[in-house]
């Protein structure tokens, strides 16, 4: 897999990213490792693309200076170009179709950290479409 981060794989839909930040959202899942907050939907169509479209967002109330802003969203964005990958490890697993990732801290955080908890929560959402796709394999593991 080529380790890019293409125009295709940018969400830029306003459409789709209502739907991402819709409140009380049945569809819209949502998971927390600092310092980023997720918001995800898994299209179960078949023209849905392999690669998730995905979307960087960091407050301006947290970051007051563009500067520390597009520092934090250049950061995310490599973490997440350099570990997509993970998505496909197993054949069984399935990238979301939408991903909004959400920089939550408070203050500037290292590259490290942030492509550590980028690791585990595209593991973490690699896994949550194949058990919500096989609550049979769920029981027989408890």
């Amino acid at each position: 897999m080529r380790q890019t981060l293409q125009k295709i794989e940018r969400l830029s839909s306003p459409k789709v990213i209502g739907r991402l930040f819709e409140k009380g959202s049945t569809e819209t899942q949502t998971s927390y490792l600092f310092p980023f907050k997720v918001f995800y939907l898994y299209e179960l169509s078949p023209s849905a693309q392999a690669l998730p479209q995905v979307l960087f967002t960091i407050s301006k109330r947290n970051f007051k200076r563009a500067v520390d802003r597009n520092l934090l969203r250049r950061r995310c964005r490599e973490a997440y170009r350099k570990n997509k990958h993970l998505f496909f490890e197993t054949p069984a697993h399935r990238a979301p179709s939408y991903i909004a990732f959400v920089l939550i801290a408070k203050e500037k955080v290292e590259y490290e950290v942030i492509e550590r908890s980028m690791q585990k929560l595209i593991g973490r959402m690699a896994k949550a479409m194949d058990e919500a796709a096989n609550p049979s394999a769920e029981r027989l593991d408890a």
